[in-house]
């Protein structure tokens, strides 16, 4: 008995360390919300976290998100945007419409149990080495809490989670976005898993993916090589043309390329080749030159092997439009929550991930990051957020679900994602997400200041999404 006493005593005090900085009822019931649903929300995780499932294939993770919300009393709209694993979860009417974004596709190649050292779940299979099995679930812990408010009538105007796939390769809000989801949206929530816990107001690298395919003719490689003209000898040529190039571009551009096809045997001239290739910069202007050169250079590369060539664009995306209004906004919630706090377990964890990966061991962080001034060229990676960002001012936070130093897609976050370390992350992006769309339910003018300066760092651009025309590549080859 003197145990569950002091349990529930340790437990108050805890609830009092935390809404004693919240003052606004309805942000202590966001909370509350979120915290009895801890348990229903972390199984949701480990589920998606189990299925491992790539972009366009997330039917048991699309399925788990949309069965959560039917039972919060969603109204759920399956298949949107031409994307059978695209969901939309609506509660409520009128404005403000908040929406908020979650994903929930896996990285090819990283399955990973929940151990501080690389052991695969299932060999060569994916695994969540960004996190999105904790992602979508928290966005839609998220929407719940706030559904109930609406609800209980005590905020009013509808909130509404975008179930988004294919965020890693294809970029499935892209189609989304030309289906019209979000043209009547007021403002965009947005998370992402992270080494730190901050109001992100960095920019992304804007970025553009495409295939290019080489066609010659095959012979016997040593019986007549001069009735072949190689493909591969294309697709050398035109890696050989990237990696000159690479001397001449800026620092803030990146060029990858994943060579898929390079023939089949050694004793064949190869008749064909295929190469995925993408270029990246802080910037869509600086983007889209090195991408026409680079195109080029895959021209320049055909003609000196005597091969036809084919160039296929996949898609492309936006760097991200900052929005340092709704940040602000989402900062404070932040400071008032308290940052996140780990047991011993948890920083021995920690720790040995940090050793595995040759990263610094210092453990897994406890604090809220300050709200940092916007780079005018911040470095990272690329993410089809930006386009919606361009479509609707969009609130962005990083929250920490793995230790500083853990190289992201990787094993090591997969082993964040599937334990407590992740779980926390999680439940903490949950409720700064929730307490934030409290404010802007409650203050019109938050969500106008927001606006504005949305309009005005957006100026005269029109926004044009770059993927080709017709249906989302549903049946494209994943390897």
């Amino acid at each position: 008995m003197k145990s569950l006493l002091l349990f529930f005593a340790l437990f108050l005090c805890l609830q009092i360390s935390v809404y004693g900085q919240i003052e606004n009822d309805h942000k202590k019931s966001v909370i509350a919300s979120i915290d009895s649903k801890y348990d229903a929300l972390t199984k949701l995780s480990d589920q998606i976290w189990s299925y491992e499932e790539i972009a366009f294939r997330e039917n048991q993770s699309s399925e788990a998100l949309a069965a959560y919300a039917k039972s919060q009393g969603f109204k759920v709209t399956r298949g949107v945007g031409e994307i059978p694993t695209a969901l939309i979860a609506e509660y409520g009417s009128g404005r403000p419409v908040i929406g908020i974004l979650g994903e929930f596709d896996a990285l090819p190649g990283l399955s990973q149990k929940t151990v501080p050292y690389k052991d695969p779940l299932h060999k060569n299979a994916p695994g969540h080495g960004c996190g999105h099995n904790l992602f979508g679930v928290a966005s839609l812990g998220a929407a719940t809490a706030i559904k109930e408010l609406i609800a209980h009538g005590h905020i009013k105007g509808t909130i509404r989670f975008y179930g988004t796939p294919a965020e890693e390769k294809f970029f499935g809000k892209l189609w989304m976005i030309r289906a019209g989801l979000f043209d009547d949206v007021d403002v965009v929530m947005d998370w992402h898993p992270s080494a730190s816990t901050a109001a992100n107001v960095q920019s992304s690298l804007a970025m553009v993916d495409f295939l290019v395919e080489y066609e010659g003719q095959s012979a016997h490689a040593s019986a007549d090589p001069w009735n072949g003209r190689s493909a591969s000898d294309a697709l050398e040529l035109y890696t050989t043309g990237i990696n000159y190039y690479r001397e001449h571009i800026k620092p803030t551009v990146r060029i990858h390329y994943h060579i898929q096809n390079a023939g089949n045997v050694v004793n064949v001239v190869p008749d064909y080749a295929k190469i995925w290739t993408r270029v990246r910069d802080t910037k869509r202007e600086g983007m889209t030159k090195v991408w026409k050169q680079v195109e080029r250079i895959a021209e320049g590369a055909a003609l000196m092997a005597n091969v036809d060539y084919k160039i296929s664009l996949i898609s492309g995306i936006h760097e991200v439009l900052v929005n340092r209004t709704g940040g602000a906004a989402l900062q404070k919630n932040l400071e008032a929550l308290g940052a996140i706090s780990y047991t011993e377990e948890e920083q021995e964890f920690a720790k040995k991930i940090q050793e595995a990966t040759n990263s610094d061991v210092v453990g897994i962080e406890s604090l809220i990051e300050p709200l940092k001034e916007t780079q005018e060229h911040p470095m990272g990676g690329s993410t089809d957020v930006g386009d919606v960002s361009w479509n609707v001012p969009t609130i962005r936070l990083g929250a920490t679900t793995a230790p500083k130093g853990t190289p992201w897609h990787s094993w090591a976050v997969v082993a964040c994602g599937g334990m407590s370390i992740g779980h926390k992350g999680m439940i903490y992006a949950a409720k700064a997400l929730a307490t934030t769309m409290v404010d802007l339910y409650e203050n019109p003018k938050l969500v106008e200041d927001i606006q504005a300066e949305f309009k005005k760092r957006k100026g005269d651009y029109q926004y044009k999404a770059m993927i080709p025309s017709g249906p989302p590549p549903l049946d494209f080859d994943q390897d």
